[in-house]
């Protein structure tokens, strides 16, 4: 009898996050989208030496492309190193690149990461979101409210256990 694989959760294979982007942007909508890497990044990649921070994707010749994601230099290979912080090729259907483009040239969205992981087969993917960006009081006014949510359900405790 076979014994069934047990299924690794989203965040055990997690190798990056873009934590500023919730913060930063409204998010609309998310894609994954697979990403075009050497060897050398891949490796880099499953040891967690990877940053989202100031990351973006944008359209050059009708495919898009993730752009100023630092990926680290992988040591032992001496050789054939990559460049840590260059354009790399997301690959979508061609249906979603013209969704998500006709998106960012008529409403003003962006393209923003949000994580880097590798699914269940060990496949590198990029979460992509569809976003516009928060003003300064929407990002007030988010702060105010999870703070409000977190102190009622503190009261609501300490009044249940009396």
């Amino acid at each position: 009898m076979a014994t069934k694989k047990k299924k690794k959760s989203l965040t055990g294979n997690m190798v990056a996050q873009n934590r500023k982007a919730r913060h930063n942007y409204s998010i609309d909508k998310t894609f994954e989208a697979g990403i075009i890497l050497q060897g050398s990044e891949v490796k880099s990649l499953r040891g967690g030496h990877c940053s989202l921070g100031e990351s973006y994707a944008t359209e050059k010749n009708g495919e898009l492309y993730l752009v100023n994601a630092h990926i680290s230099e992988y040591a032992p290979a001496k050789t054939f190193q990559h460049e840590p912080k260059a354009a790399r090729k997301l690959l979508l259907k061609k249906g979603e690149i013209n969704q998500l483009l006709g998106a960012v040239n008529r409403k003003g969205m962006a393209l923003v990461p949000l994580s880097i992981y590798f699914n269940d087969r060990g496949i590198a993917k990029v979460e992509l979101a569809l976003a516009h960006g928060k003003q300064k009081a929407d990002k007030r006014a988010y702060v105010k409210d999870r703070e409000w949510q977190r102190d009622k359900a503190r009261v609501l405790k300490v009044h249940n256990q009396s």
